[in-house]
């Protein structure tokens, strides 16, 4: 992709996406340092993830960088917690 070819609104997605994108960071440090995701709902996780896929269709089949960086991001962390959350014991 061609960044000089970027318009306000493009710089603008891109910085809408990392700021989506490090939503779940804290949630990730924190359930690391405790070992403990026991207030973590597994069904929102699960929606999240399935959403992140679906998003990450949607942005490679429009071609839509910021979509597909954001979700991308999201995708590792969702899979991260619930990693965690199949592995702490609560």
């Amino acid at each position: 992709m061609d960044f000089t070819s970027f318009n306000w609104a493009d710089y603008l997605g891109l910085f809408a996406a990392f700021l989506s994108a490090i939503t779940f960071i804290p949630q990730v440090i924190q359930a690391y340092k405790t070992k403990s995701v026991k207030d973590l709902s597994t069904g929102m996780l699960l929606i999240v993830f399935t959403s992140v896929i679906v998003w990450l269709i949607y942005g490679f089949a429009k071609g839509l960088l910021p979509v597909i960086i954001a979700n991308s991001i999201i995708f590792i962390l969702s899979i991260v917690l619930l990693y965690f959350k199949a592995t702490f014991k609560e």
